[in-house]
């Protein structure tokens, strides 16, 4: 197998739209896309594909995937919400969702949840190979890439510069003065650390929270 002729990509939502980074084995580049079916039409070619959106989500209770990937985080914990219940995708205002949720886990979702239903429900109606798109977490990524770095947050410089360093061990230095317009730093470096775990799970080296079978799977 030569990984180095294989395409890799990672996706991140990006307030309603989509960035997208490739990687063709030895250099980075990004687009953004408007919605999930130009983001499948640009990743056709791509070996494995990482998204950083929930693409299972549970009848009741929490993720086993999501409860073993803030146990990995630790401090970080915090940057992995839940998912939703299956429930909650019916809902047609915020405090509907929340009963729902209320009845089922006993917990209301957040806003930050209800404002990101619109993209669960595009992958989830989306007709995608579970085997080759599969579901990241980019915080773990960064965690597996650099497991010695106490990273700061992702909105200061300080952040950013981490990440770059730790993306830069595996590509060659990461270009940012030609990025495509919008789209905050944070998600072209997630977008970037998705595709990093997109090629190691294409390689058996990736961590896996959750099941193995991918009915709920995260990887990084």
């Amino acid at each position: 197998m030569n990984s180095r002729a294989e395409k890799f990509a990672g996706v991140d939502g990006a307030k309603g739209a989509w960035v997208v980074a490739v990687f063709d084995g030895t250099g980075m580049t990004w687009t953004g896309c408007s919605s999930v079916a130009e983001v499948l039409k640009h990743t056709r070619d791509c070996t494995r594909v990482g998204v950083d959106m929930p693409l299972s989500l549970p009848e009741d209770g929490y993720r086993i995937s999501e409860l073993q990937a803030k146990k990995f985080l630790g401090p970080a914990r915090s940057s992995i919400f839940h998912t939703p219940v299956l429930g909650v995708l019916d809902a047609e205002s915020y405090p509907d969702a929340c009963a729902i949720s209320r009845q089922l886990t006993g917990k209301a979702i957040s806003k930050q949840t209800w404002h990101i239903l619109p993209s669960v429900k595009a992958w989830r109606h989306a007709d995608v190979d579970r085997d080759r798109y599969v579901e990241v977490h980019p915080e773990c990524s960064f965690r597996a890439m650099s497991p010695t770095t106490v990273f700061s947050s992702k909105k200061t410089g300080r952040g950013v510069g981490q990440r770059l360093a730790a993306l830069a061990r595996w590509s060659e230095p990461l270009d940012l003065a030609d990025l495509p317009a919008g789209p905050a730093v944070d998600d072209f470096l997630d977008a970037a650390a998705a595709a990093w775990s997109a090629r190691r799970f294409h390689l058996g080296e990736h961590l896996t929270f959750g099941t193995a079978d991918g009915s709920d799977r995260i990887v990084a």
